[in-house]
This record gives C-alpha cells, sequence and structure tokens, in this order.
C-alpha cells in the first residue's frame, strides 16, 4: 500500500538556507512561506535541519534573531531517506521518531523533503481518489 518511491510524493523545490544565514532570515522563511522544516545547505550539500521549534525554544529575545547563525543552532545528524525508499519508510520513520518530515538525498545532496502531511495527502487520494485537496 505505501510501497511507491518516496520520489512519487517528495517536494522537489525546496526552501533552504545557509549556515551562515541569521535566525531573522530563517524566521522570514517561515512566516512567508508557511513551512516548519529548513534544510541547511553549502550548494546542495545537506549540512542540517532547522525546525520552527528551534527556534521557539533557543530564542527568548527577538534580537537573538539578528546575533545567531542557523549553523549554531540547526540539527546537525539528520535522519534521511533516498528518493528511491517507499513511502512505507518514512511513515515508520515518523511515528517511530515523531519527526514531521525528513530530507531525501542522494549521494549528500538535497533532492527534496517528504512531510508527514505529504503521507496523509498520499493516502487520502489512495481511498478517496476523486477529492480534492
Amino acid at each position: 500500500m505505501m510501497n511507491e518511491p518516496l520520489s512519487t510524493i517528495m517536494t522537489r523545490h525546496v526552501i533552504t538556507a545557509s549556515p551562515d544565514d541569521k535566525l531573522s532570515v530563517a524566521r522570514e522563511i517561515f512566516k512567508e512561506n508557511r513551512v516548519h522544516h529548513l534544510p541547511i545547505v553549502h550548494g546542495t550539500k545537506l549540512l542540517g535541519i532547522l525546525t520552527t521549534y528551534d527556534i521557539f525554544k533557543l530564542v527568548e529575545r527577538n534580537e537573538d534573531f539578528d546575533r545567531i547563525n542557523i549553523g549554531d543552532v540547526m540539527t546537525k545528524h539528520v535522519a534521511t531517506l533516498e528518493p528511491e525508499d517507499k513511502i512505507g519508510s518514512a511513515a515508520e520513520l515518523f511515528l517511530e521518531n515523531l519527526f514531521h518530515a525528513v530530507p531525501i538525498v542522494k549521494d549528500g545532496e538535497l533532492k527534496g523533503i517528504v512531510t508527514s502531511f505529504d503521507v496523509i495527502k498520499y493516502e487520502f487520494h489512495k481511498e478517496y481518489p476523486s477529492q480534492d485537496i
């Protein structure tokens, strides 16, 4: 049922940031794009990930956003999957670790991202193919 590759549901045009960007840049990206997970890259190489929760728990004053580099607070040891991995692998990762997103990489390069919402939407369309969401 969830045996299709992640490449069929992943977002390919991923919004990213650099580890040298300030947290104020990340905050604007989160607000303007309504995303909660921001892969941090150098070129196309995945270096880490920053989430809205990371910002919430680490920064107490707004002025800190302009002083702290993303690279200083991002998660550096990131769980990843590959485009050929199955959708069920992402679902299992989300359930076991309480994650809501996983970067999709190939040879260390960011190829996309899959969120728990993507998996829910995939399953919904399997069950209700005539519904538009």
